[in-house]
């Protein structure tokens, strides 16, 4: 089977394929605390291998530390001031509405995985969530479906049909190891059939969102992750994995979730006239209950937006508030997409609204989640040896979003 080794160019950026399978995965909310505790009891032996041949080191993602926002950072190489999406959610205060971001729509650049099919690569997106699938498929001539509704995918819609029958495997729960299980089995068998060398893995952090890296739950879903890994460098592929963000526990001492109400907390202080959007809602309630480390807070008395700004930086688990103007050039948001102050917080609290619209009852665990500055440094592995141009570019401030472009033009080939 012959693979294209034509260039291709895309928001500024050209890449140069080899001609294997190229697989790059989006590990969700995989925190390097998880692989450490794996590799320390010898669970991913495969990953081991990568890291020792290729590359392993930290790099930042995009803020904030939310799923869409990263997977689309990831598949454009830019960040959210570049692409626009900004959230799982947001408020469109031209249409005053709220609204999920899961919709291409809402995506201003085009997709590396996109260019790399016009360029004649047999491209494959495989997400975990349905809710990815519109925006990693952008634009793009190939196969894209769900481990959530891989029973649904469609040759005219999807690029494929009988999914399951492809895969090996029935379709998997979504809350469940088997959601990100099914997205790398897929990408192995893709590969083995013939039906893709160009691939973007997205997996679900509901594992890293219900256990801590050294439960023996994590440590057996790391390993079997390992295993599908291993048999991805059996067939060849230059492999790059990092995650969307990270993860960390949300509570007290006691084990009680640090949640902050922001909206209560303003209403109490200054009066009416607020509106505050948590953009880590989205429609899996049992990951996080929508209470995440990163808020964006809309004020209708725009006379009152600094004294406001000042008050937040002084409350106790709030650690970085910003105005609009600073979030656009600091965090590299889209300016029409945010509040008037984008809040985060202390690696140990999550930011809310209100009570009512967060239902803690639904998680699987205790609570923990991301967001803000504390799951922005994560790892990134490169299963084959970095050339000396992009060793020097690892040594300064890489980004997750840099990941096709360090698997694709950085690694010395075969």
């Amino acid at each position: 089977m012959s693979i294209s080794t034509q260039s291709f160019s895309v928001n500024g950026k050209t890449y140069h394929p080899a001609a294997q399978p190229i697989v790059v995965i989006c590990v969700d909310g995989s925190a390097d605390e998880y692989y450490n505790a794996s590799l320390a009891r010898d669970r991913m032996p495969n990953l081991k291998k990568m890291i020792t041949k290729g590359f392993r080191g930290l790099v930042r993602g995009a803020l904030p530390s939310f799923t869409n926002v990263n997977n689309s950072s990831i598949v454009t190489g830019v960040t959210p001031a570049v692409h626009g999406i900004c959230g799982n959610f947001f408020y469109d205060e031209s249409r005053d509405e709220e609204v999920m971001m899961n919709s291409a729509q809402y995506l201003r650049a085009d997709t590396i995985l996109a260019a790399a099919a016009n360029a004649g690569r047999k491209v494959a997106v495989v997400t975990a969530k349905e809710k990815l699938r519109d925006i990693l498929s952008y634009k793009m001539t190939g196969i894209a479906f769900s481990a959530e509704k891989a029973n649904q995918a469609k040759k005219e819609t999807h690029g494929i049909e009988r999914v399951e029958e492809v895969v090996g495997y029935p379709t998997p729960q979504i809350y469940s190891p088997d959601a990100s299980l099914f997205v790398l089995r897929a990408g192995v068998a893709l590969i083995e059939k013939g039906m893709s060398d160009f691939l973007y893995l997205s997996l679900t952090d509901y594992m890293q969102h219900t256990y801590i890296p050294e439960a023996e739950e994590s440590l057996a879903f790391y390993e079997a992750m390992d295993n599908e890994l291993g048999k991805l460098l059996k067939l060849n592929a230059i492999i790059g994995t990092t995650p969307d963000h990270g993860m960390n526990a949300k509570v007290n001492s006691e084990g009680k979730p640090n949640v902050l109400f922001i909206e209560d907390m303003l209403e109490e202080k200054f009066g009416k006239g607020f509106r505050v959007i948590c953009p880590i809602t989205d429609p899996y309630v049992k990951h996080h209950g929508a209470l995440g480390s990163y808020v964006v807070v809309h004020i209708q008395n725009k006379q009152i937006i600094s004294e406001v700004k000042e008050w937040l930086a002084r409350q106790h688990g709030i650690t970085e508030v910003y105005d609009r103007a600073s979030a656009v050039l600091l965090l590299e948001q889209p300016a029409d997409r945010i509040g008037d102050l984008v809040v985060l917080s202390a690696r140990d609290f999550v930011l809310g609204r209100r009570p009512q619209y967060h239902d803690l009852s639904a998680l699987d665990g205790t609570l923990r989640s991301h967001g803000g500055r504390y799951e922005e440094m994560i790892s990134m592995i490169i299963s084959h040896p970095l050339n000396p141009m992009y060793a020097m570019k690892a040594a300064g401030d890489p980004r997750n979003f840099n990941v096709f472009d360090f698997t694709i033009n950085g690694t010395n080939k075969n």
